[in-house]
């Protein structure tokens, strides 16, 4: 109900105070306090103001009183009001939902405030670390070709400049999903959709990988999807690359392609070993990374969570589904873009 009442807040919150009158007119039935029923409709006007804030808690607060004094007051099925206890607890009532809903918008702010502050210190502490990395790198290579550049052999010097441009396509790979991470934080992400095939898509994604030898693509058709190629490209080279990551280096990354109920499937599984079911519900959130075999160049966990972003910003969806051995991660894809 929590997660409707985000995504649906005027639907869900009706919905809940039509829930809360029906176990009210129940509870009714059986013990006639009027007090009870009060009380229950005032907790459904505070779950809607911290979830929704004070703009659909007043309105849901004075359909409540007036429901209230309809369904539950003498007499019944009118909106007068012969008893002066009811009265005044109606006018009780309206005053603790107004001081509710304005302590649930001051909760919101605070808690927006913290988790904005959280956003920051994070994204700083992993541009310390992941653009400092690679910068250190590619500075010491270029430095070293620089200054040895007469002395260093033919392979010598190709061995620099390769490491100076991996580390180079790393330093952008990490600049572009704390990009794109940034926009999904602040909602300005814009998808502009077009026909694309998707194994186009998804075999420039595997290019741009470190190991694209490693990835082997099967499909036995070649569907076309309305996304945002770009976005969609950045979000599979992200699961591919984390494939690859963390799986042995003489593994296979598989990736198959495949049409079913209206939606395209698009399957990545590595042959490594898995995520603990500890951490499969915390994959994808920012910043979030498992501790175990972590290498170097793992990152500070922002590919997962911008893919899931960006995959549901499609209307589509991405899960760690069931598999015997390795990862396995399935993208689901509208092939009506959601519409």
């Amino acid at each position: 109900m929590l997660q409707f009442l985000r995504r649906y807040p005027v639907c869900a919150s009706f919905s809940l105070l039509g829930t809360t009158l029906l176990l009210c007119w129940i509870l009714n039935t059986f013990i006639p306090v009027t007090i009870a029923v009060l009380l229950l409709l005032q907790l459904s006007v505070a779950i809607v103001a911290l979830q929704s804030g004070p703009s659909l808690a007043v309105p849901i607060s004075l359909v409540a009183a007036l429901s209230f004094n309809f369904l539950f007051t003498a007499p019944r099925f009118s909106l007068q009001m012969s008893d002066v206890t009811d009265v005044i607890n109606l006018v009780v009532f309206m005053l603790v939902a107004g001081v509710t809903s304005y302590i649930a918008h001051f909760y919101r702010q605070q808690r927006d405030e913290l988790e904005q502050t959280r956003l920051r210190n994070s994204i700083l502490l992993s541009v310390s670390h992941d653009l400092r990395t690679p910068l250190a790198t590619i500075i010491g290579t270029l430095t070293t070709l620089q200054a040895y550049m007469n002395k260093l052999s033919h392979t010598e010097r190709n061995e620099l400049l390769d490491s100076a441009t991996q580390e180079s396509h790393r330093l952008h790979h990490y600049i572009e999903n704390l990009l794109q991470a940034t926009k999904l934080q602040h909602g300005s992400l814009v998808i502009n959709k077009n026909a694309e095939n998707i194994i186009d898509v998804i075999n420039v994604s595997v290019s741009r990988c470190h190991e694209p030898e490693r990835v082997k693509i099967t499909s036995i058709e070649s569907p076309t999807v309305p996304v945002s190629r770009a976005l969609i490209e950045q979000a599979i080279f992200n699961i591919i690359d984390n494939a690859l990551r963390y799986s042995p280096a003489n593994t296979i990354v598989t990736i198959h392609v495949y049409s079913q109920s209206n939606n395209i499937y698009i399957d990545i599984k590595d042959q490594g070993k898995g995520i603990p079911l500890k951490h499969a519900h915390k994959i994808f959130d920012l910043f979030y990374t498992t501790h175990e075999d972590k290498k170097s160049d793992s990152g500070s966990g922002l590919g997962l969570a911008v893919a899931n972003g960006v995959i549901r910003a499609h209307q589509g969806r991405i899960e760690l589904a069931h598999s015997e051995i390795g990862c396995l991660m399935r993208i689901c894809l509208p092939v009506d873009g959601g519409e």
